[in-house]
């Protein structure tokens, strides 16, 4: 990749952020991150909506110091040009790859993340009526992508791309932190998430981005602006 400085806006616990930093490192690109104090209300504030994402989200992408890129799979689309990496090839595979990242951001990580949220750091707790109901839906739709993963090793075929490196985030975050197991419940997604993790530059969330353990924003020892 080019030598054009990063910066990631994001935290430990944001699959949606983790998706643009291990894009970053699977790219060999030079990046740092910048931790967003997300549970104590930092992207709510009127700073942060004026001068880091008016939609008070994580992750951004800040390039070279000027040009600021928000939502993850715009994220992923822009590294992919600009590196040539993960990059669907034409205009059929690049829709299909989009078609997969649509998918993931309303039916799979968009479940996910949520319930996460919820079975972990909501206060109050919410009703068990709700977190059923988005149990219900999250073991529909990864029996979606289990089924699509039987058929090829990578969403798209025989080779990764962004869709996949999308679909992947918070599949990587412990099972303790949902209270079941993915990779038991569903065979073809564990042997695609072993393929993954064996692709160079990949690294846990909780390794790319600082505010873990909870409540820190330490990353391997070092406070992160």
């Amino acid at each position: 990749m080019t030598t054009t400085d990063f910066t990631l806006y994001c935290f430990a616990q944001s699959g949606n952020a983790y998706k643009a930093a291990l894009m970053l490192n699977l790219c060999g690109a030079n990046w740092a991150p910048r931790f967003v104090d997300f549970f104590n209300g930092e992207t709510r504030t009127p700073e942060c909506r004026a001068n880091i994402n008016e939609m008070g989200e994580v992750p951004v992408l800040l390039v070279d110091g000027k040009k600021k890129i928000t939502q993850s799979p715009v994220i992923l689309d822009y590294l992919a040009r600009q590196s040539g990496k993960y990059l669907p090839q034409g205009d059929d595979e690049r829709m299909e790859a989009m078609r997969w990242m649509f998918f993931d951001v309303q039916k799979v990580n968009g479940f996910l993340g949520p319930y996460r949220f919820l079975k972990n750091w909501a206060k109050p707790a919410p009703h068990e009526s709700v977190t059923a109901f988005l149990k219900g839906r999250i073991d529909g739709n990864l029996a979606i992508v289990n089924k699509r993963l039987e058929k090829a090793p990578f969403l798209l075929g025989d080779r990764p791309t962004i869709a996949d490196i999308s679909m992947c985030a918070y599949l990587f975050f412990p099972p303790e932190e949902y209270g079941f197991d993915v990779r038991k419940d569903h065979p073809a997604i564990s042997a695609w998430l072993d393929r993954i993790k064996a692709l160079p530059g990949w690294a846990h969330p909780y390794d790319l981005m600082p505010g873990h353990p909870f409540g820190t924003n330490l990353l391997n020892g070092r406070t992160i602006s």
